[in-house]
């Protein structure tokens, strides 16, 4: 969904200032090509480092009296060397932007609007040269060291959350796109007298941004968190989180169906619909019969709560997966994640989506960096569940949730991953793993001492554990995880 710009207003507005900036440019009928490149890169680049959504060149305004006086420049019949103008500026620009130039009638007087995107991840160049506005004056960026340096390092403070998801928009679409009352509910806040206040904080959390025009526009993080209906978000369209549920072990005989709500509103429902889905067990306490969850919610939660937040954007396609069977549940993010998957745990936090992350902890819906696998292996330790599975596939993450299995069945590979999530746990604890607590681990009892020793010496053989004193007795071995003598002489 994109909304047109309203020229007039965005004239008017534009109008307004009393004198040209570094972001906007007046002209009557000066219509050199050359001059028209060198502007739109300095005023990119100017835009840019002013934090504006673009720069502009208006033909047919006085440049001193701002006096709507019309203008003769026509862009669409205006040639350069046999070449289109626009043709011509496109293939002597770099990087490409997508510039635009607008004819629309003021006051009874022919005006062009020339709107120029500010520059994004590096400066942008007309003709092998960059250029940069000072005050109402173009002239070679090289000449401004910082200010170049500041645009080579745009990209690290561009990201998929502050870029425009849906533009153009009135106030009240964008109130009815956005579901800003659960924003509210979440955040512990009341929801502001009027409309106009309820769009100041939403432009506050960076949801929305206003425009020249005085129109809105949506931001990723706005449209990815709060969208009454991602599936009407443009560009996110493919983005809502898909449930599958099969009837056995197997993928056949499904049912499928999507939250197609924001992540932050739609969190709770993603929860409910899993754990409405999700096969429960039998169990009996002093007589009394119980319905238990097959696997932990807290677990789930956290899981799901990472794919959300992890997945890579800029890879198109569709949103996080979670596919449910009879003895696991699998979900499956896009994007491979930026820390290696057997350092989930103990490894520093990392995320490539900053805002979202920020803000989906602030709102209770996930844990502070860093802890969330501590709770996932605690909670499945507790009920002595096989250890999850973590696979790095062709761009998507895809973790595992096993119901419960005997011990009895699971096999070497099983019984080593879970010794090293155990031992990685304990570690986070100031704490090494031995016989008795593996036992604990599995649910063995005193006299299975043998057993959890076997599992040790798997563990140990496969490298995925480490003796941390060589020349204890066996009945005082303990062991850490296997990086971490590394980690310690670091």
């Amino acid at each position: 969904m994109t909304v047109q710009i309203n020229l007039e207003d965005l004239l008017r507005q534009l109008l307004v200032h009393p004198i040209e900036t570094e972001w906007l440019e007046f002209k009557s009928n000066d219509a050199d090509p050359k001059i028209i490149g060198q502007n739109i890169s300095a005023l990119a680049n100017a835009a840019a480092l002013l934090n504006r959504t673009n720069g502009y060149i208006i033909w047919g305004i006085h440049d001193d009296t701002h006096q709507i006086i019309g203008t003769k420049f026509n862009p669409e019949t205006q040639r350069v060397q046999n070449q289109d103008l626009r043709f011509w500026l496109q293939r002597n620009l770099e990087p490409k932007i997508d510039f635009t130039f607008h004819k629309v009638e003021l006051d009874g007087h022919p005006i062009v609007v020339l709107i120029i995107p500010s520059a994004f991840d590096r400066p942008i160049r007309f003709n092998n040269e960059a250029y940069i506005r000072i005050g109402s004056h173009t002239t070679h960026l090289r000449n401004y060291p910082e200010s170049e340096k500041q645009l080579w390092k745009l990209s690290d403070t561009s990201s998929f959350e502050t870029s425009i998801g849906l533009e153009g928009l009135q106030s009240e679409d964008v109130l009815n796109l956005l579901d800003y009352q659960s924003y509210f509910d979440l955040s512990k806040t009341p929801i502001p007298p009027n409309a106009s206040a309820i769009l100041s904080v939403l432009k506050h959390e960076k949801f929305i941004d206003q425009r020249d025009d005085k129109r809105w526009n949506i931001l990723n993080l706005g449209l990815i968190t709060f969208a009454r209906n991602l599936t009407d978000a443009g560009p996110l369209g493919r983005k809502p989180v898909r449930i599958a549920k099969y009837l056995g072990p197997y993928k056949s005989n499904s049912r499928q169906e999507e939250v197609s709500v924001g992540y932050a509103a739609g969190f709770s429902n993603i929860l409910s619909r899993i754990q409405s889905l999700a096969a429960t067990d039998e169990t009996f306490n002093g007589g009394i019969r119980k319905e238990e969850p097959r696997f932990p919610l807290i677990a789930i939660r956290e899981i799901v709560a990472n794919a959300l937040i992890h997945q890579d954007f800029t890879i198109r396609g569709s949103g996080p997966i979670i596919e449910i069977f009879e003895n696991r549940i699998e979900i499956t993010n896009i994007g491979a994640p930026l820390v290696e998957a057997k350092m989930f745990i103990n490894s520093s936090p990392k995320s490539r989506n900053d805002s979202l992350s920020s803000l989906l902890r602030r709102i209770g819906i996930c844990e502070e960096l860093g802890s969330g696998w501590d709770n996932i292996v605690s909670e499945i330790e507790k009920r002595h569940l096989p250890a999850p599975k973590i696979e790095v596939l062709d761009n998507s993450t895809r973790i595992t949730l096993y119901a419960r299995k005997p011990l009895s069945e699971m096999n070497s590979f099983e019984r080593i991953q879970a010794i090293y999530l155990h031992a990685c746990l304990r570690y986070t604890d100031g704490q090494s793993i031995n016989n008795s607590s593996v036992r604990k681990r599995f649910g063995m009892d005193h006299t299975q001492t043998a057993k959890a020793s076997r599992f040790l010496a798997e563990a140990l053989a496969a490298e995925q554990i480490v003796i941390v004193d060589p020349n204890a007795s066996r009945k005082y071995m303990r062991y850490f995880p296997h990086w971490a003598f590394a980690s310690v002489s670091k």
